[in-house]
C-alpha cells in the first residue's frame, strides 16, 4: 500500500500551528529549567556584546532547514526571562550570521 500527500503550503495554518506548538514548548522548559538538555542553550558573545547583558541562544527546533533560535535573557527583574528575539539560525559560519538577528529591549522594571 502507498500513501501520497501533496506538501503543504509554505504559509499554511498548519504551519503556524506547529510553530506555535514548538514555541509553547520551549518556553515552558525555559520557564522550568534553561539548562534544560533538549534547549542547547548557550551564550551568543557577540549578541551580549551589543546588548550589554548576556544573551542566550535555545533551539526551538533542530534538524530543520533554517531551524528556529530563540534569544533570550535573564532580568530586567531577578527570576524574570525577556525573549529578545524568535529567528531562524544565523549563518554563524559567516562573518556577519549574528549581525543580522535584530533583538528587542528590556522592558522597563516595574515599579
Amino acid at each position: 500500500m502507498s500513501v501520497t500527500q501533496k506538501p503543504p503550503p509554505k504559509h499554511s495554518q498548519g504551519n503556524d500551528a506547529k510553530l506555535f506548538k514548538k514555541l509553547a514548548k520551549t518556553l515552558l522548559l525555559l520557564a522550568q529549567n534553561p539548562r534544560h538538555n533538549s534547549l542547547q542553550t548557550h551564550e551568543i558573545e557577540t549578541l551580549s556584546h551589543r546588548a550589554g547583558t548576556k544573551v542566550w541562544q535555545s533551539y526551538l527546533e533542530n534538524n530543520t532547514p533554517a531551524a528556529g533560535r530563540i534569544f533570550w535573557g535573564y532580568g530586567p527583574e531577578q527570576g524574570t526571562i525577556t525573549v529578545f528575539a524568535l529567528e531562524p539560525h544565523p549563518e554563524d559560519a559567516k562573518k556577519s550570521g549574528y549581525q543580522k538577528v535584530r533583538l528587542s529591549a528590556f522592558p522597563p522594571p516595574e515599579r
